[in-house]
C-alpha cells in the first residue's frame, strides 16, 4: 500500500541531499554539461524546480503544464540563472510542494499528469521523489545510482517494469535481480531473461546506463522506448 506521508518524508530528505550537493557548485560548474544530453547542470536544477510547481498543479486539479512548449521554454529560461537563484528556487518550490502535500485531501482520487496520463494522487509524492533523486544523479556531482536508497531502487523498478508492460515493441522480458527478486515487463512475444544487480537493472530501465553489465538469455538486451 502506498504511504504518501512516508513518501513526502523521503522527498524532503532527497531534496536536502540535492540542495547540499548543489550548494557545493559555483556558477561555472552550474553551466557545465550534466549527464543528460543537451542539458547543463542548470537545466537539471531548473527542471527539478519547475517539476515541483507542476506537481503542485496536479495535486490542485490543474493542468500539469500549459503545454509541452511552455514546459521546455521555462526550463531553458531558468537554466542560466546564478547558483544562488537556482538554490532559492529549488528550496521555495520544494517547500510549496510539501505544504500542498500536507493539506487534507482525498489521496485515493485520480489525478492527471502530462499527455493524459492518469494516476492515484497517493503516488505523486513518489513521483516527486523519483524526480529529485534521479536528477541528483544526473548532475554528475558524486551521487550515483549505487547511493540511492534500496527502497527507492526496488520501487522504481516496479514502476518502470509496469510502465513498459504490454508494449509489443519490447519483447516479453523477465528481470532477475541478484538477491532473488523478479520483475516482468514488455509484450507477449519473445522471452528474454535479463540478470544483474537491482541498481544496474534500474539504470538500464531508467535510461541512465546502457545495460552492458547485464546478462541476457533468449535474445539481446531489449531496446526500450524513451521515458
Amino acid at each position: 500500500m502506498i504511504d504518501h506521508e512516508r513518501d513526502l518524508a523521503h522527498v524532503r530528505e532527497a531534496t536536502e541531499r540535492l540542495l547540499t550537493a548543489a550548494a557545493s557548485l559555483d556558477n561555472a560548474a552550474t553551466a557545465e554539461p550534466s549527464r543528460l544530453p543537451g542539458w547543463t547542470r542548470g537545466h537539471v536544477l531548473a527542471h527539478v524546480a519547475r517539476n515541483a510547481d507542476a506537481l503542485v498543479n496536479v495535486l490542485q486539479g490543474l493542468p500539469m503544464y500549459p503545454d509541452a512548449a511552455t514546459r521546455d521554454a521555462d526550463i531553458e529560461r531558468d537554466s542560466g540563472r546564478p547558483l544562488d537563484v537556482q538554490l532559492a528556487d529549488l528550496r521555495e518550490t520544494a517547500e510549496r510542494f510539501q505544504a500542498v502535500g500536507a493539506e487534507p485531501a482525498d489521496w485515493s482520487r485520480t489525478v492527471e499528469l502530462r499527455n493524459g496520463v492518469l494516476d492515484s494522487a497517493s503516488r505523486i509524492p513518489f513521483r516527486r521523489w523519483v524526480e529529485v533523486d534521479l536528477h541528483h544523479v544526473d548532475l554528475g556531482v558524486g551521487y550515483e545510482l549505487e547511493d540511492l536508497p534500496e527502497e527507492f531502487v526496488n520501487r522504481e523498478i516496479d514502476f518502470l517494469a509496469d510502465r513498459f508492460a504490454g508494449l509489443e515493441t519490447v519483447p516479453a522480458t523477465a528481470l532477475w535481480a541478484d538477491g532473488g527478486r523478479v520483475w516482468k515487463t514488455g509484450g507477449t512475444s519473445g522471452g528474454v531473461v535479463v540478470t544483474g544487480s537491482p541498481v544496474e537493472i534500474l539504470g538500464w530501465l531508467a535510461g541512465r546506463r546502457d545495460g552492458a553489465t547485464l546478462e541476457t538469455k533468449g535474445g539481446p538486451l531489449p531496446k526500450l522506448p524513451p521515458l
